[in-house]
């Protein structure tokens, strides 16, 4: 990222940006509740959408490479979510056609994905889910009445030539956005895709899966915004996964330091990088549901008074634990460095690390990445490391935060987790860096369980 320090021209801006998730525009009485809400908030001036729901996945599989049949399903499954919300516009033909020029992309760039995939690829392709999604937004907003314009997000969002994991160039976004975007924002509500970027030769980029929140972050922070509302299918942040546990309860206000953690340890509500552009600029983030926003929903602000011990427990899935044995290691000095330079060469982000004398066992995430094999483990970088070290790869596992305040100064905090916990095998543990968390890294198929039985005994 070239300027992560890029501080808006203003800070104090009366309006609110609002992103709308996928499942939020996933059909026309979806988005029609999405347009509701912004009829209702006069404060709401740029709107962020993702692709309706279902799309990137179908999008992602047609980027894999797939036979002629296989493809033809696809792209006939794409077609029909979006002609489900075309055919209940007013006014079909003003968008249709437009519509249907992207659709012919798609199916041209999954010709070419069946005869040969890259990532530069992928993220061109399925970068047209937002560009649908947003287009379909704006017709219909006109259609309530509101004033309101399409924006391609490319104009400002310049990334580096990362595909699939692109990094924003923070000072161009934020010098493009105040003079693309901040001087129509009285005149019109501005309509505009997440998730999405433009690398410095002009090619589609993405900020990695969940990167819609990220980019209304960055906007945001860019035009000074007075607030960030992230509106999804669940009324706020839970203390845990209502689907997992039902009697999790709703948190009404948390610290960014919370949710940061709770974000970066897979709570599915926030995107892990969201937070960011917010905590730079103190920026409250919002977060509720678009199918019910008379329930309210969650703020994330800077501080809460009285935090509780033990606020949250968040669940990563598709963890893969790389194990790394060397006799080298005793001793000697630079090899834990000489190992981190072949992972940073390779782009890998390390999660959860501990060491003994002779090896180092790291967790990486799967579940971020929009690439067509959908692993980080290439064959290069496995042969680079066993060129160094004896490697052990194992998968399937999960990894489970418990996120809370002040956590390394409770006494019993161990007896009271693993107490809980005597029937599961723990397969690696990560306290102490962190006030915020204790994570336990367990078998992926324990991991529902795991997290019902800690929600029980500590909430």
């Amino acid at each position: 990222m070239t300027d992560n320090t890029a501080t808006p021209s203003s800070a104090s801006s009366p309006y609110t940006i609002a992103k709308f998730g996928g499942t939020s525009v996933a059909n026309f009485s979806a988005m029609e509740k999405c347009a509701d809400i912004i009829l209702k908030q006069k404060s709401v001036r740029v709107v962020v959408l993702s692709a309706s729901a279902g799309i990137t996945n179908l999008l992602i599989e047609l980027a894999s490479g797939t036979e002629l049949s296989q493809r033809e399903a696809l792209l006939s499954q794409v077609r029909d979510i979006e002609y489900a919300i075309i055919n209940q516009l007013s006014q079909p033909e003003i968008i249709s056609q437009e519509i249907n020029r992207l659709l012919e992309n798609i199916e041209m760039l999954s010709e070419a994905a069946s005869l040969a995939t890259s990532d530069a690829l992928t993220d061109e392709l399925v970068s047209h889910g937002e560009l649908m999604s947003t287009l379909l937004f704006v017709e219909l907003l006109r259609e309530k009445g509101i004033q309101a314009d399409w924006f391609d997000v490319r104009k400002v969002m310049k990334t580096n030539d990362l595909f699939c994991h692109a990094e924003p160039d923070m000072m161009q976004l934020t010098e493009l956005t105040q003079s693309l975007i901040q001087p129509r924002l009285e005149e019109t509500v501005i309509v505009t895709q997440g998730f999405i970027g433009q690398e410095p030769k002009g090619r589609t980029t993405t900020l990695g899966r969940g990167g819609s929140d990220y980019t209304a972050a960055l906007i945001g922070e860019a035009l000074g915004m007075s607030r960030v509302d992230i509106w999804t299918d669940v009324p706020g942040i839970y203390s845990t996964d209502p689907r997992i546990v039902p009697e999790a309860h709703r948190i009404d206000q948390i610290a960014f330091d919370e949710a940061a953690e709770m974000a970066t340890f897979g709570a599915k509500i926030l995107h892990p990088a969201t937070l960011l552009p917010a905590v730079r600029s103190g920026i409250p983030v919002f977060v509720g549901s678009s199918k019910a926003p008379e329930e309210g929903g969650t703020l994330v602000c800077a501080q809460t008074e009285n935090p509780p011990v033990f606020r949250a427990i968040a669940l990563r899935r598709k963890q893969t634990l790389l194990t790394l044995h060397s006799l080298k290691m005793l001793h000697a000095r630079g090899f834990l460095a000489e190992i981190f330079t072949i992972l940073s060469r390779h782009h890998i982000s390390v999660d959860v690390i501990t060491t003994s004398e002779v090896s180092i066992a790291l967790t990486l995430d799967t579940t971020g990445t929009t690439s067509a094999s959908g692993s980080l483990l290439t064959n290069a970088l496995l042969t680079e490391l066993s060129a160094l070290c004896r490697v052990e790869v194992e998968e399937n596992l999960a990894l489970v935060a418990i996120i809370g305040n002040s956590l390394s100064q409770v006494n019993g905090l161990g007896s009271q987790i693993f107490g809980a916990l005597e029937d599961y095998n723990i397969r690696m543990i990560s306290h102490g860096a962190s006030t915020h968390n204790l994570c336990l890294l367990v078998d992926g198929k324990d991991a529902d369980n795991i997290v019902r039985k800690l929600h029980d005994t500590l909430f």
